[in-house]
């Protein structure tokens, strides 16, 4: 390998899946943690498992056994001016914790360039996009001031479009992938960051795990395009399924939200992907419809917006509401947009202002 890059991790759930691909190219990674998440880390390292087209059962990718070096820290200890990139793989309310709000200033004023895997894109990003005002957004965010300080030359954004979960039986360095495609990430403004993903990108490419002999490749790689509105692919996805899988009176799994009215679904599909072409994205960058509806037929549980907002979230990252307000600067609207969005609105003001109970509880005496 020609170069080591030292790239550190905010989030070890979801972050352990890029994580481990990058171990396998021979990087070192920091996953940005709690405490005992860890201490548990870098006693034991971290587990990915995956399926393989045409293979029985589960792969398991043990970090312990690639050239890379793994180390967790907490938010406190990592010390930014070491690495050479910063991956953002946390849900974006998560952001504004105190710590971890602290760390992504550091982050910002030491001008590390910083790749998001969140659903929901960096303000910063947004103000890459021609023609869009991303002041106007901020209602979007669970607070806005975490990207004051960051330059949007030095932020990128690369489509979550992996599914993984932790199995619930599970220890928190155990990460299980439901659905490995790609991760397709946009361009840098700077060349030398650039030419810093596509030797990540060919790492990647290149890597293979040693199962007793057999030398696999293995699912789940980092694609570099050149056009920042690949990653907006991922919008359509979300505004078809996972937010239309919160209802009034619950909430249902992906696949019913997709194919319970399949014509409604590839109608507001559509609308979102030609909102992205209005943007500026080419409609090859965009997934087809049918590719993505005979996805969502494996999706059989609620998003995991969805069951946070029934567990009683009270906040969640608003792609939703991200979409209606591009849309409105534009001059565009769907009542199927607006209707997710009014869901959505609902149960966390539910969330956040629990009813009074009807019996009041007995005075002190």
């Amino acid at each position: 390998m020609s170069h080591q890059y030292k790239v550190l991790i905010l989030g070890a759930s979801y972050g352990s899946l890029l994580g481990s691909k990058l171990l396998m190219a021979g990087h070192a990674v920091s996953l940005v943690c709690r405490q005992k998440t860890a201490d548990l880390i870098n006693a034991e390292g971290t587990r990915v498992r995956m399926g393989i087209k045409g293979r029985e059962g589960m792969v398991e990718i043990d970090s312990r056994q690639f050239p890379g070096q793994l180390n967790a820290v907490t938010p406190e200890a990592a010390q930014v001016e070491q690495y050479d990139l910063v991956c953002l793989a946390m849900q974006e309310p998560q952001y504004s914790e105190p710590s971890v709000k602290a760390l992504m200033q550091r982050i910002a004023l030491a001008k590390v360039p910083c790749m998001s895997i969140m659903n929901m894109p960096p303000l910063p990003y947004l103000a890459r996009i021609p023609g869009l005002n991303a002041q106007e957004f901020k209602a979007c965010f669970h607070d806005a001031s975490v990207w004051d300080n960051f330059e949007p030359g030095l932020m990128t954004l690369c489509s979550p479009d992996p599914q993984a979960f932790r199995p619930p039986e599970e220890q928190p360095n155990v990460l299980q992938v439901g659905l490995p495609t790609n991760f397709k990430v946009s361009r840098f403004e700077d060349p030398q960051h650039n030419a810093m993903l596509q030797a990540m990108d060919e790492g990647i490419a290149n890597a293979r795990l040693n199962v007793n002999g057999e030398m696999l490749d293995l699912p789940v790689k980092l694609k570099l395009h050149e056009s920042i509105f690949v990653p907006l692919a991922k919008w359509s996805m979300l505004l078809t399924g996972n937010y239309r899988c919160v209802q009034a009176d619950g909430m249902r799994p992906i696949k019913e939200a997709v194919h319970s009215d399949i014509a409604v679904s590839q109608e507001v599909y559509e609308w979102v992907s030609g909102l992205c072409v209005l943007l500026g994205a080419d409609p090859h960058d965009m997934v087809p419809f049918e590719k993505y509806a005979n996805a969502a037929q494996g999706l059989l549980k609620p998003s995991s917006a969805a069951r946070a907002l029934a567990a009683g979230a009270t906040d969640i990252e608003r792609i939703d509401l991200l979409v209606k307000l591009v849309a409105s600067q534009l001059n565009l609207q769907s009542d199927s947009v607006d209707e997710t969005v009014r869901q959505v609105n609902g149960w966390l003001d539910k969330n956040r202002h629990p009813a009074v109970t009807a019996v009041a509880e007995p005075a002190a005496a």
